[in-house]
């Protein structure tokens, strides 16, 4: 195979001096193919060897003999490159193409030289010219433009591209980097403006204007956008996430629980885009009671989310909010899942004391002792309720057990001797409850 690609190279390079050589004699044309046969042979032989150096002395052998031979200065380039010897392989490449300037592949090896000492504003001369040859090259084109910052260049060559042949992640991922500049949006808005004409059925790109839109606060525009995206695209969940936000900024909340349950039952939609929906309703209906069945049923689509337990996170809203009924039934939908989650049936069992249903945290908090007989926490909600429920005896023996597993918690054990002292209180050992009331001024004062 070796020598094959031998011949056919000397062929080619041969034919170059034939015109030359047309007045000599024919011998003295013999002996100067021989020699340059030699000469190049041997520059092969060399290169396949690794050994650059003599590599290079048989070509330049070679051009003694033939010094307008571009072939010649192509391998010369070659070898000088593979030295990293990038000054004399670039001029060796460019004297090649000053002689020949139509093959390709003498442009490709200064490209090659551009590209590994870095030099890619010379790299994108030579990359235009390579263009000439395959369009293909216009690919290399955008990634040089990125490199030397030419963002404005690099928009308008993704877009051709992107509608000549399409689009790919690479140029998606450049496009996506260059209009975080807020200075070339308008530019792609204008450009999604007439993709959108051209190609009124594309949902992506109403997709992007609608996104640039929102970014620059132009809400107006981007709900003018998904309006003809519906109209358009009647299908499309991506129009339902802007209306959505669109109807809720209008209290339009039969409409926005339409957009949402749309959206939200999407294998389109990203689940961030999903969860951020659902925060913005639980704000909206945190008010209005006839929401609560939506607000349900918007829940029950992330039943199978393993990365947000989204009724737990509910829960904590209405917690925070003090509205304790709500509190409770997102409590309990969570734990219907996972009755493990200790933080949770903490936050419950708190809940419920508040709303003074010392019952149900007494029967909750009992049966979660033995559950999790080390948590000292469920035998102090278990202790509080049996006092409440004047079960003093019953009181006094689960605190009195749970503060055997205390360890470094100050405040837990205050509330551990307070409820202590109420227990024998009501037992009527005034003894023991003065006892327990004075540990926990004590911790009170070590406390502060």
């Amino acid at each position: 195979m070796k020598q094959l690609i031998f011949v056919t190279m000397l062929a080619l390079i041969l034919g170059q001096s034939i015109t030359v050589q047309a007045q000599k004699e024919p011998d003295d044309i013999a002996l100067a193919n021989d020699d340059f046969e030699n000469a190049f042979y041997e520059s092969l032989l060399q290169k396949g060897i690794e050994n650059y150096d003599k590599a290079i002395t048989a070509l330049q052998k070679c051009l003694q003999l033939q010094p307008q031979n571009a072939t010649i200065y192509f391998e010369l380039g070659k070898n000088y490159l593979a030295q990293k010897n990038y000054k004399l392989a670039y001029e060796s490449f460019e004297k090649a193409t000053s002689i020949n300037p139509k093959n390709k592949w003498f442009w490709v090896g200064m490209y090659d030289v551009c590209y590994e000492t870095k030099d890619y504003a010379q790299a994108i001369v030579i990359v235009t010219k390579l263009v000439e040859f395959k369009k293909d090259y216009e690919e290399d084109l955008v990634s040089l433009y990125m490199n030397t910052q030419q963002y404005d260049k690099a928009l308008e060559l993704i877009n051709k591209l992107n509608d000549n042949v399409g689009k790919s992640d690479m140029r998606d991922n450049y496009k996506l980097q260059i209009l975080r500049d807020s200075k070339y949006q308008n530019v792609e808005k204008d450009n999604l403006i007439a993709q959108i004409k051209k190609f009124p059925k594309e949902e992506a790109n109403y997709v992007a204007l609608i996104y640039l839109y929102s970014e620059s606060n132009q809400e107006e525009k981007a709900i003018e956008i998904a309006k003809k995206l519906e109209v358009e695209i009647p299908t499309s969940d991506w129009a339902q996430v802007n209306l959505f936000k669109y109807y809720l900024n209008h209290n339009d909340g039969n409409n926005a629980v339409k957009s949402m349950n749309l959206v939200l039952a999407s294998n389109k939609i990203d689940n961030k885009i999903k969860h951020r929906m659902l925060n913005e309703f639980l704000i909206f209906v945190k008010d209005k009671p006839e929401f609560d069945k939506d607000l349900e049923k918007a829940i029950s689509y992330f039943d199978a989310d393993k990365d947000i337990k989204v009724a737990k996170e509910i829960g904590k809203f209405y917690h925070t909010k003090k509205n304790w009924d709500k509190a409770i039934q997102y409590y309990e939908m969570h734990l219907k899942t996972d009755a493990d989650d200790v933080e949770i049936q903490l936050l419950l069992l708190q809940a419920y004391t508040e709303k003074a249903q010392f019952d149900v945290v007494a029967k909750k908090s009992e049966s979660l002792t033995e559950r999790f007989p080390l948590l000292p926490q469920f035998y102090y909600y278990a202790g509080l309720a049996n006092n409440q429920l004047k079960n003093f005896k019953k009181a006094a023996n689960l605190l009195e057990l749970g503060m055997d597993y205390l360890v470094d918690d100050v405040a837990t054990e205050i509330n551990f001797n307070i409820q202590l002292g109420e227990a024998y209180s009501g037992l009527g050992d005034v003894k023991k409850k003065e006892s327990y009331f004075a540990k926990a001024e004590k911790l009170l004062k070590q406390k502060k």
